[in-house]
């Protein structure tokens, strides 16, 4: 047992989600990462046109199924490649790519009803955008919630409006607001992702961010690094020399702060992100991925610190 930081029984100094699925199922858990061909209202026109200047064709959505497959090919196709891995997994159905609540409730409903009637679905996790969570889908996600162990992830990225605006978000903070409370008024979980890194954002801002998202009752987050892919705006933008990718020990530091500012039971599903090493520009010591998260565990221990030791409420 770790007796530095109570959520942990690894020595780990921040709140795993591995950690959090082996006591919350008492099984290995993973993730099945599904594209279900929604689209955004920032690339359909309704709000904006192109989508986030970071975002790849596949919106965020990579390393999800084939959207031209149904959900039950892509379902047993990426589990099939997991399973070797952990044969006696559960699993929770992710709808990762683009905006998963940006259609009518009768698609919505079919999609996520039939995932879990899949052999071993235990939950489901639904990426999504806090203005895309109208009071009739957040009652429907209710009723889920009821049924299923239902996480929804708001993508954020940064708490500052003209971010939003320079990477053509096309929703404000208090858009955010608004959708994370619908949410958590009917006791949804939510888990909200940030990115570091991106145009124009010093570190003081990116603390800031969290710092926000600490005031609030979110059950997990997200920390991510930009990536700059080939074939996006923000591509461009680099090439322009408009803005500089962070260094691994400027991620490091900047991330370790942020966990120190967070509450200790918040879960940290991500601390790095992953990115196709055919598409990535930069930076490129973010594909050694274990390198990063050990470089964190090592800040950690070099301070002496843990999640949530600066964390204050209020």
């Amino acid at each position: 047992m770790n007796h530095i930081f109570p959520f942990s029984d690894d020595n780990k100094r921040y709140h795993t989600w591995n950690y959090h699925l082996r006591h919350q199922f008492h099984s290995k858990v993973f993730k099945v990462s599904l594209n279900a061909g929604f689209t955004c209202p920032n690339i359909d026109g309704s709000k904006g046109v192109g989508g986030c200047t970071y975002c790849s064709d596949a919106g965020s959505g990579d390393f999800a199924g084939n959207p031209q497959q149904s959900l039950a090919v892509q379902f047993d196709t990426i589990k099939e490649k997991l399973h070797q891995k952990w044969p006696q997994a559960k699993y929770i159905a992710y709808f990762q790519a683009h905006t998963n609540t940006y259609a009518p409730l009768a698609v919505l409903k079919q999609c996520y009803e039939q995932v879990l009637q899949f052999d071993n679905v235990v939950g489901l996790s639904i990426a999504t955008r806090a203005d895309c969570i109208t009071e009739e889908i957040a009652d429907y996600l209710a009723q889920l919630s009821q049924k299923t162990y239902l996480i929804v992830e708001l993508g954020l990225q940064s708490y500052f409006d003209k971010t939003g605006e320079r990477i053509n978000r096309c929703h404000t903070y208090a858009d955010f607001l608004q959708g994370y409370e619908r949410l958590r008024q009917r006791n949804i979980l939510v888990c909200v992702h940030i990115i570091n890194g991106l145009p124009g954002e010093t570190p003081k801002m990116m603390l800031e961010t969290v710092r926000q998202l600490s005031q609030l009752e979110i059950h997990c987050i997200k920390i991510h690094l930009l990536h700059v892919l080939k074939h996006t705006k923000i591509a461009k933008q680099l090439q322009q020399k408009q803005f500089d990718l962070l260094t691994l020990e400027e991620y490091v530091k900047i991330v370790c702060d942020q966990l120190e500012l967070l509450p200790p039971e918040v879960i940290i599903q991500r601390i790095t992100g992953d990115a196709d090493k055919e598409k990535l520009i930069g930076p490129l010591w973010s594909l050694k991925k274990f390198v990063v998260m050990n470089e964190i565990d090592k800040e950690l221990v070099r301070r002496n610190s843990f999640q949530g030791i600066h964390y204050q409420k209020g």
